[in-house]
C-alpha cells in the first residue's frame, strides 16, 4: 500500500473519532506515519539545458531561461512582476514563495538585454491597455482592498501576462492574471521532443539543474539553499547525488581491466 494511501486512511480515522464521535485518542501520538519514498530529481546536463532552451518557442524561452538561471519554481517565474526585477544589481525578488516566504535570488546578467527588450514591449502594451481602460492585473487580497488602483500601475504588471481576461476570485470584476502554468508545461514537452532529450522531465527540471550545476561549480550548499529558498538544508542535499559520479565515485572494475 502506498504511503499516501496509508496516511489518508489515518486522517480519515482521526476525523471520524474527533469530529464525528467526539472522542480523543491518546494513543495517536505514538502512531508511526508512513513515509514517502525518496526519489532522486531528474537533472539535465548543461548541454541538454542549452538544447531544450533553444527548442522552446519564442514566447516561453525567456521564462525557461529565468527558471534555469535563477532557480525558480514555475509558479514563481510566472508570478514575477516588473517591480521584482533588479536589472542593475542582478537580483530577482521572489515574493510569497512556498511557505509564504520572500527571498532574493540571482538574475543572470546575460539575460539583461533580453529582459530590457521584453520590458520595453511590455510597457508599450501596458500603455495601450491603460488608454483603452482595460482591466488591471490581479493583486493579493489585502493589497487589492487597501490600494484598489494598484493593479493599473506599471510596477505591478506581470512580467508574463495572460492574453485573456478572467474573473477575480477574491473580488468583483474582471482582471488579468499571469500565464497559466500549463502553457509552460506544454511548451516544455514540445521542446524536450524537439531537442531529442530523452528524459522524463517537466519545467521543474530547470530548478533541479540550477541547483546541481551550482554545486558542481563549487558553490557551498548553504548558498544554494538560500537561493532556492529551502527551509532545511537536508532538502538541498538531495542534489549532491550527482557529485558522486559513477555511483559514489566508484570506478567500475570493468574500466580497470581495460575492457
Amino acid at each position: 500500500m502506498a504511503a499516501s494511501t496509508q496516511n489518508q486512511a489515518l486522517q480519515a480515522l482521526l476525523f471520524l473519532y474527533r469530529k464525528v464521535l467526539q472522542v480523543e485518542m491518546p494513543w495517536v501520538a505514538d502512531v508511526v506515519r508512513a513515509k514517502q519514498p525518496e526519489r532522486l530529481p531528474v537533472v539535465l546536463t548543461r548541454a541538454e539545458v542549452q538544447a531544450v532552451l533553444a527548442a522552446l518557442p519564442a514566447g516561453t524561452r525567456l521564462i525557461g531561461q529565468l527558471l534555469y538561471g535563477s532557480g525558480l519554481r514555475v509558479s514563481e517565474g510566472l508570478a514575477l512582476r516588473v517591480k521584482d526585477l533588479e536589472l542593475t544589481r542582478g537580483e530577482v525578488l521572489v515574493r510569497d514563495a512556498k511557505g509564504g516566504k520572500d527571498r532574493i535570488t540571482v538574475l543572470p546578467m546575460s539575460l539583461v538585454p533580453a529582459l530590457r527588450t521584453h520590458l520595453a514591449r511590455l510597457h508599450a502594451w501596458h500603455q495601450q491597455e491603460r488608454a483603452r481602460s482595460a482591466p488591471g492585473v490581479s493583486l493579493p487580497g489585502a493589497l487589492r482592498r487597501k490600494y484598489p488602483l494598484a493593479g493599473m500601475q506599471w510596477g505591478w504588471q506581470y512580467l508574463f501576462p495572460s492574453r485573456s481576461i478572467c474573473t477575480d476570485p477574491y473580488g468583483a470584476g474582471p482582471v488579468r492574471h499571469h500565464l497559466h502554468p500549463k502553457t509552460m508545461q506544454r511548451a516544455m514537452q514540445l521542446a524536450l521532443r524537439k531537442s531529442g532529450v530523452m528524459k522524463h522531465a517537466g519545467s521543474h527540471v530547470f530548478r533541479h539543474s540550477f541547483a546541481t550545476h551550482l554545486l558542481e561549480s563549487g558553490y557551498d550548499i548553504r548558498t544554494v539553499q538560500e537561493l532556492l529558498g529551502h527551509a532545511d538544508v537536508t532538502t538541498t542535499m538531495i542534489y549532491t547525488h550527482v557529485l558522486n559520479r559513477g555511483g559514489r565515485a566508484v570506478r567500475s572494475p570493468l574500466d580497470q581491466v581495460g575492457a
